[in-house]
């Protein structure tokens, strides 16, 4: 069972503003007043929304995909769940297959990969194995502050540059400029890429919107120390919502342009599962007046409903909207010279194992 949690002064630098049991839940737990004692007393504790970390011993470090509207078929997520909180996040509803909620459960019970040198290892050993871009941070993010103690991310690529595995990573976490020395190394040789996720420039909104993320102008920083380290480096404007940041499309554009980005992309608001009821209860708290826009406007892009799952339309959606905001983009790439670039692709050839080193090393 999980108690909710009543006091909105815990909620401080957490996106969500409940903790609604998981879609697999046949149990939950509603708090009462029975007149005995006060409900804030310390007799009757609301839930602590302090971060807590648990190991995930998964076996299978490299999750595999076939879907055919995103551009790697193989990745790496260190953690599950993750503390910068970011209310849209689509990787809310994978903490019900842990039986915890969606909501704060998933901002404030984070698992780490467990010996993830040494499942890398056994997943590169396997006979067979096909070099693909490995791509990290797909689902949650690989930088997220955990990262500064447990530092799976930075073991994962240690271990991927004595491999020369290619790797791309996605990341709002600035603690990504800590590994700027691996991330070098690794573009001397053509093997990574790096996605600076920016939301919006207004730190007000983002304060709100994605708590214990790095700022706006800590992002633009982090997309100016990786270009200038030499690192390929891309912004993605994930996600556009309607009537909240869509404004600003072209000041994103201009000013990641202007950090040195080599590309940027976008995707549009994702509302799967648990995450369509969290997002409505943090618009109603936050843009009461907006709330309907929005809601209306993200069943306009799905045919009637708040979020169809299906290949092709599910990260920009269709009709009148979706076509306006791929217009906006595409002229304001064009008047940044980003139309039609991208990272380039990463080398696949150099990947050795490790008998392959220990021969080099002999000769």
């Amino acid at each position: 069972m999980r108690a909710p949690v009543n006091d909105r002064r815990l909620l401080k630098g957490r996106g969500s503003l409940s903790n609604p049991a998981g879609r697999f839940d046949k149990t939950t737990c509603v708090a009462e007043d029975d007149g005995w004692e006060p409900v804030n007393d310390e007799s009757f504790p609301s839930p602590d929304p302090r971060t807590e970390f648990f190991p995930d011993r998964t076996r299978n470090i490299i999750a595999t995909n076939q879907s055919p509207d995103i551009p790697f078929d193989q990745s790496i997520n260190p953690y599950k769940g993750c503390e910068h909180g970011c209310i849209y996040c689509y990787a809310r509803p994978t903490h019900a297959y842990l039986d915890l909620s969606p909501g704060l459960d998933f901002e404030t019970k984070i698992f780490f990969k467990t010996e993830p040198v040494k499942r890398l290892r056994e997943a590169f050993e396997t006979p067979g194995y096909q070099c693909r871009t490995l791509a990290i941070g797909t689902n949650t993010d690989p930088y997220q502050p955990g990262e500064k103690t447990h530092r799976v991310t930075r073991r994962l690529l240690e271990t991927l540059l004595e491999y020369r595995h290619p790797v791309s990573i996605t990341t709002k976490g600035k603690l990504v400029l800590r590994d700027l020395d691996l991330l070098g190394e690794l573009a001397v040789h053509g093997l990574v890429s790096v996605a600076i996720s920016i939301t919006t420039l207004d730190t007000n909104l983002k304060a709100r919107l994605e708590p214990r993320t790095a700022s706006p102008a800590a992002r633009l920083r982090m997309v100016r120390e990786l270009a200038g380290a030499g690192i390929p480096v891309g912004v993605m404007m994930a996600p556009v919502i309607p009537f909240i940041n869509d404004n600003e499309i072209e000041d994103i554009v201009a000013a990641t342009a202007d950090a040195g980005a080599v590309a940027v992309h976008y995707i549009m608001l994702r509302l799967p599962f648990e995450v369509k009821d969290l997002f409505a209860e943090w618009l109603a708290e936050h843009y009461p007046l907006k709330a309907e826009h929005v809601m209306n406007r993200l069943r306009d892009l799905h045919g009637g409903k708040l979020y169809r799952a299906g290949w092709g339309s599910r990260m920009r959606g269709r009709g009148p909207y979706a076509e306006l905001v791929a217009r906006r983009f595409k002229l304001a790439r064009l008047r940044h010279g980003l139309e039609g670039s991208r990272p380039p692709a990463l080398r696949t050839d150099l990947f050795r194992r490790s008998f392959e080193q220990r021969s080099l090393f002999r000769s």
